[in-house]
Parts: C-alpha cells; structure tokens; sequence
C-alpha cells in the first residue's frame, strides 16, 4: 500500500467547540507532483477496491459516506475519482435535492432511510439528511414548508432535537453493522468564486452554475455558523465528521481515499470459511474440468 497520510488531524473531536474559521481550507499537498499524485491516488483506490471485495463477501457490514459542502467545494470529483475503483454493483450513490410533497409528509430522516447501503456495500449520499440541519436552517421558508406540529417549536428546541435525532440514529446504524463517515469539504470563499468563474467562462461547465449560486454566497456567514454547529453536535466517536480542506481538490482526494481506506481496514473482515462437503464438492469440480481438457468438443 502507498505512504500513508495523516488523515486523522482533520477529524472533528467529539465534544470540542468548532469554530471553521480555525480549520484551514489548504494544507501542504501530500503529493510531490502530479504523477505522485496519481499514483497515491491509484494506491488509494486499488486498495478500496480489495476491501470493497471483502466487504461483500463477508456481507456483515455497511459502509454509508456523507459528503456535505457548498456548492464548488469538489463534492461531485472527489466521489468520481475516489470512487473510480469499486465496484458499480457494490456501490450505489444517491443525492438528495428539494424534498416532495410525500418526502414531506414523514419526518426529515424518512427519505434518506429509505436509500441506506445493504450489508456488504458502500452507499454514499451526496448531501443528505443533514441539509435539514443546514440549508433548512438557513431559509427560514422551507422549514415553514415542513408543516411541522407547533409543539416542535417549543422552547426554540428544534435544532437540538433534530441534532439528538440524527446522533441517535447514526448510533442505531452502527449497532446494526453500517459505519458512517461524513465529510464536510471545507473550500473558502475566495476559492469558491475562482470556481464560479471557472464556470461562466467554460462553455463545457456553464451548465453547472446557477444565479441561485450566488444568492446561496451571499448566505455564506449563516451557512459557515450553520455548518459548525451541525458537526460540533452531530461528531461522534463511532460516526464522525472529517472537515477536509477542499481548496486544493486533488489533495482534497487523497485525504477522503485514506479515510475511507483505514476504515474499512479497520472492520473485522474475512471470506465464508468452506465447510468439508463443499471443499469436496469444488475438489471433484476441479478434476471435471480438468478431465475436460483436450476432450473433442461435440
């Protein structure tokens, strides 16, 4: 396996007061060039890929990845390269946009239950049940939109109960074999704008931006007070937040294929152990085929 790169330092301590102002969004790259690059990142994916393998075969865990971050941040790239190696049918990746009117009509974990990984795959979720934490909090008008009973506002509660729903949750998830990793790319807002840029002026990635974009930058204080409170109530020891400097996408890559790597690593995983009768069974098998050689075809 490649270096290993220190990709713990980024994990936000349960219990511990965050503030995003002091988690930078560039660190020295963990690569020396851009073919250092790819083949950490190669390292990176060939391993997940083995794991991934095991995963399945051991069929007794779940992995779910949550990916949270504003808009340019690298979310969609660095589940396309860190991903590149798995296996499409061990893997499965939802995103989540404006809920509909029957998403509406349950609470605000309903709909993201329902796409969870099955034992033995990874699932990941490209934005997530957190946006009710987040972007929901943000606008006022779509949590007036949720037609919430009145008792929920009580005593300004909201956010804590759904914070302690959320931690609950995620502990009834690993009880029942699914790890979870959330990461929050965490790109700043001078590097933001050079994406947007980037955008207008690349007929190939126009398509990509909104003015709604900017009207969402223009929240940026609200969203950065937002986001801090979510992973400073939601970080735990068996599902934490990772806030991984995002300015730099391709060392953004690197820290998320480590992480992701040791976890698995980290799952007590083997192959079903074959009983007597079934060696004996692939043992004549074996000879079969082997007895088929040179045999004249009809």
């Amino acid at each position: 396996m490649s270096k290993t790169i220190a990709a713990k330092r980024f994990r936000a301590r349960p219990g511990r007061k965050i503030d995003l102002g002091d988690w930078s969004t560039r660190v020295s790259p963990f690569y020396k060039s851009k073919d250092d690059y790819r083949d950490l990142l190669e390292a990176h994916t060939t391993r997940l890929s083995e794991r991934q393998t095991l995963l399945y075969a051991h069929d007794r865990y779940a992995l779910l990845l949550i990916f949270q971050a504003m808009d340019a941040a690298g979310k969609d790239s660095v589940i396309k390269h860190v991903m590149s190696g798995v296996n499409p049918q061990g893997c499965q990746v939802f995103s989540f946009k404006h809920p509909s009117s029957e998403e509406l009509d349950h609470d605000f974990l309903w709909r993201t239950t329902r796409s969870l990984p099955e034992r033995g795959r990874i699932g990941i979720f490209n934005r997530s049940y957190y946006e009710e934490v987040l972007i929901v909090r943000v606008h006022d008008e779509i949590l007036r939109g949720e037609r919430l009973p009145e008792e929920a506002f009580d005593d300004g509660g909201l956010w804590k109960g759904r914070f302690r729903s959320i931690v609950e949750f995620e502990d009834h998830l690993f009880r029942n074999g699914t790890r979870v990793l959330k990461f929050f790319l965490h790109v700043s807002k001078e590097e933001q704008r050079k994406r947007f840029l980037e955008r207008l002026d690349d007929p190939e990635k126009t398509w990509k931006f909104s003015a709604a974009d900017l009207d969402e930058r223009d929240r940026w204080d609200a969203y950065m007070k937002a986001y801090a409170e979510c992973v400073e109530a939601t970080s735990t020891k068996r599902s934490p937040w990772f806030i991984v400097p995002a300015d730099d996408k391709q060392n953004a890559r690197l820290i998320v294929s480590q992480l992701i790597v040791e976890a698995l690593d980290a799952l007590d995983m083997r192959f079903p152990p074959i009983s007597a009768p079934e060696r004996r069974a692939l043992a004549a098998a074996r000879r079969r085929l082997v007895r088929e050689k040179g045999a004249p075809r009809g």
